[in-house]
């Protein structure tokens, strides 16, 4: 008798309801049976297990051997999770596909511009924020160097540059092609340079400062501990170009 909590994760991972979960592992358990045998093993009515057969072969879960009677054959566990796995990447594909061509519409347009009249007439005292958590701020930073037109200055430790590499890998491509200078300050070894582009300038410099520049006129600044919990690191972002001016200027200063 299969346990009921492994019949749930089954649910869950292959999205199957209960009864196609009990016959689908009924089957696999058998190899190939009939309908009727499926039935008294599972536990499933019969008056809905030819419904749930034919379900399952929509799906590719199982496949159907003509004879008499009309047996059915279970398809290998490795196969379904490759399928799924490549039919959640062609939708991931196609969803980003769809977002990505959002920036051409007019609809988009109007959105930036009324974003563009509206920070017009904010302060820009109050164009800052604070973020915490490290899922989030790696977030907000993959949105942040996403958006740069000029220039991305990355100023991190030796651990923090893994983890820029991680969540900036697919953005760099993007900002080489736009013609985006990025450059790197961080103490830096080897594998470092193999997964960063050729585009990107690194420079030796060691540090426990982490910093993010974009375009001159927006910083975002890690200001906890860099051995403290994932879950309680912070950044603070800065949008005013003075500020960050001040800043570049006395970084600069620093490397003479």
């Amino acid at each position: 008798m299969i346990q009921k909590t492994f019949l749930e994760e089954l649910k869950g991972y292959f999205r199957l309801n209960i009864y196609e979960a009990k016959i689908w592992t009924s089957l696999l358990s058998r190899g190939i049976a009939a309908a009727g045998e499926l039935a008294d093993i599972s536990g499933v009515p019969r008056s809905r297990c030819y419904d749930v057969l034919e379900n399952l072969e929509k799906k590719g879960f199982i496949i159907m051997k003509i004879g008499k009677p009309i047996k059915y054959m279970a398809v290998q566990p490795e196969v379904i999770v490759e399928r799924i796995k490549r039919d959640l990447e062609e939708k991931a594909k196609s969803q980003e596909e769809f977002i990505e061509n959002i920036r051409g519409t007019d609809s988009f347009k109007e959105l930036e511009l009324l974003h563009k009249t509206g920070v017009e007439n904010v302060d820009i005292s109050e164009l800052s924020n604070s973020i915490t958590g490290r899922d989030n701020l790696n977030r907000f930073i993959k949105s942040m160097v996403e958006k740069a037109k000029k220039n991305v200055t990355i100023v991190t430790t030796k651990d923090g540059l893994k983890r820029k590499i991680k969540i900036l890998k697919n953005i760099f491509p993007g900002l080489e092609k736009r013609k985006v200078n990025v450059t790197v300050f961080s103490e830096i070894d080897n594998e470092y340079k193999t997964k960063l582009p050729k585009s990107v300038k690194l420079n030796e410099f060691q540090t426990d400062a982490r910093f993010i520049i974009v375009d001159n006129e927006e910083l975002i600044f890690m200001s906890s501990d860099k051995d403290l919990n994932p879950e309680y690191d912070m950044g603070v972002w800065v949008k005013s170009k003075f500020f960050v001016d001040a800043l570049s200027a006395m970084f600069e200063e620093n490397l003479k």
